[in-house]
């Protein structure tokens, strides 16, 4: 089974970037679905991103579109999150997901495999 691991969270000002990364070991991303969710303190857990495997198709959501990309590199079995522009509401745990059969990616229950998760704070 694949594990995941998040990096490249920290402390950026509002209107920074940070670039997060999400390594699989274990065994291939090739056919699942990996996605961002991210956790702020007090709130549920939400999709940021999505990016799949077969066909490279790619999700974001409303608030975050135009602002952050999601690319990913199969010789390197890693996912990249690219956040540019970062707001205060951005903050919160960042975590990374695999699944196999993901339909609905901003769906967090249909996930086999979650990371971690990274710090990400933007401060005003």
């Amino acid at each position: 089974q694949v594990q995941l691991v998040e990096s490249g969270g920290g402390l950026v000002q509002a209107g920074g970037s940070l670039r997060l990364s999400c390594v699989a070991s274990g065994s291939s991303l090739e056919g699942n679905t990996i996605s961002w969710f991210r956790q702020a303190p007090g709130k549920e857990r939400e999709g940021v991103s999505s990016i799949s495997t077969k066909d490279d198709s790619k999700g974001y959501e409303f608030s975050v579109k135009d602002r952050f990309t999601i690319s990913r590199d199969s010789a390197k079995n890693t996912v990249y999150l690219q956040m540019d522009g970062l707001k205060p509401e951005d903050t919160g745990v960042y975590y990374c997901a695999a699944g196999l059969r993901v339909y609905r990616w901003r769906n967090a229950k249909v996930y086999d495999t979650w990371g971690q998760g990274t710090q990400v704070t933007v401060s005003s």
